[in-house]
């Protein structure tokens, strides 16, 4: 209880907060249509009409609750109003994404330290590839892949690997990296092989950073794929129902997806974290 309390005290100053921001927000509409109807709103009235306004500038906490629940547990999972549908949808790309993004970053991590020549030219570029804004990047994309026919899983995780590849990379290549002189001279003075050295030094030693690197890289592919779902004109998934609620101003379907989206992310992270105790556990590599 003593550890939580610092966590709830921080979260009901962010609901209070929230609350206010929302009164202060949507009581403009309020009073627009007050005046409208010739009316004056008293103050607890002013602020139970903000609170509960179906279309609001910002939406209070117990609507984007409500509209979390009803996406969640209100709906047929394979309706197109579900938020685990639409979740489902981008889950299915991020995770694509990831795995491309991953096993190239580990694989261009391991040139890179094993060749000079690649060091110098390829990770240059990977850092040039991220300074490009990726709402850049994906209407490219998802235009130059339809000319050629492909629509649908692939386009979205082409941008989710894009941004997903670079943290494993840096991560992947500082932990490789991570043996120092002596270590290595050690393997050399037992005659061990370079792929030896990789197989019981580096590539253990990489571990914590590889895992670290990951849990950055699967909120970035989410990223990705949502901002690959929005130029898309995508009818389902979590970007899509990000878009469909900024163009009718559904708000609360905005914030809901949003928190779903947050939500998505972090159970990820959370599974990455609890894949990577097993596995440093198991190589003994675990504090």
């Amino acid at each position: 209880m003593t550890r939580a309390l610092p966590v709830l005290t921080v979260l009901a100053a962010i609901i209070l907060v929230w609350y206010l921001a929302a009164i202060g927000m949507n009581a403009q509409w309020a009073q627009d249509q007050a005046a409208r109807a010739g009316t004056t709103l008293t103050t607890g009235q002013l602020i139970a009409d903000t609170l509960s306004q179906d279309r609001p500038v910002l939406p209070a906490p117990h609507q984007v609750a409500a509209g979390l629940w009803d996406g969640i547990f209100g709906q047929a999972i394979t309706s197109k109003r579900s938020l685990v549908y639409h979740a489902g949808v981008t889950l299915s790309a991020t995770m694509a994404g990831f795995a491309i993004g991953s096993l190239a970053g580990i694989l261009l991590a391991v040139g890179i330290v094993h060749d000079r020549t690649m060091d110098q030219s390829v990770m240059p570029w990977a850092v040039a590839s991220q300074t490009v804004p990726i709402l850049a990047i994906a209407p490219m994309v998802i235009v130059v892949l339809a000319s050629i026919g492909v629509t649908g899983l692939l386009p979205k995780a082409v941008i989710s690997a894009w941004l997903s590849f670079f943290p494993v990379l840096v991560g992947m290549v500082a932990g490789l990296r991570q043996p120092d002189a002596m270590q290595l001279d050690l393997m050399r003075s037992w005659n061990a092989s370079r792929s030896q050295s990789f197989w019981r030094l580096r590539l253990p030693s990489s571990m914590p950073y590889l895992f670290a690197s990951l849990k950055v890289a699967v909120a970035a592919a989410l990223v990705g794929t949502i901002v690959g779902e929005l130029p898309a004109g995508a009818t389902s998934g979590l970007g899509a129902r990000l878009l469909s609620g900024s163009y009718y101003g559904q708000t609360v379907q905005i914030w809901s997806a949003l928190f779903m989206a947050a939500a998505l992310a972090a159970g990820l992270v959370v599974l990455i974290g609890l894949i990577e105790r097993i596995t440093l556990k198991r190589m003994g590599l675990a504090r």
